[in-house]
């Protein structure tokens, strides 16, 4: 069986390391999608749903809030700042934080508090997007 070896990682650990037939994630220009022996590639990623395909046809779920991605023709490499399991995911949490976001966009009092606020808000509208996603597939 032809696979790739996959490793996502956060600031804090290492969320999943294993052989995939399939990698998908959202790119900056739109959904990306690895297979094994892809070709070299290095781009940013936006917030939101990692989808792994395992070797063994099973499927992992990872949130990540952006990050880099690094394609080689037998690895992948997802880093993020925030990357959350599907299975960890917790609706509310996500929306709380969600709320908080859109009242900081309410109050905010200068530009770069409102960027902060709506780059917060865009995340956990990802994240939200992702734990959906998860629940939908299992």
């Amino acid at each position: 069986m032809n696979t790739i070896h996959v490793d996502v990682v956060s600031a804090e650990e290492s969320i999943f390391s294993g052989e995939a037939r399939f990698v998908a994630l959202p790119g900056e220009a739109g959904e990306l999608g690895i297979f094994p022996r892809h070709t070299p590639l290095i781009t940013r990623i936006k917030p939101g749903s990692v989808r792994i395909e395992n070797a063994d046809g099973s499927e992992e779920f990872v949130f990540v809030a952006g990050g880099i991605l690094e394609v080689q023709p037998h690895c992948v490499t997802v880093l993020s700042d925030t990357a959350i399991r599907g299975k960890d995911l917790d609706d509310e949490k996500a929306n709380l934080a969600k709320a908080a976001a859109e009242e900081a966009i309410k109050n905010a009092k200068s530009d770069i508090d409102l960027a902060k606020a709506q780059s917060e808000l865009a995340v956990m509208a990802a994240q939200i997007a992702a734990l959906r996603k998860y629940r939908q597939k299992k």
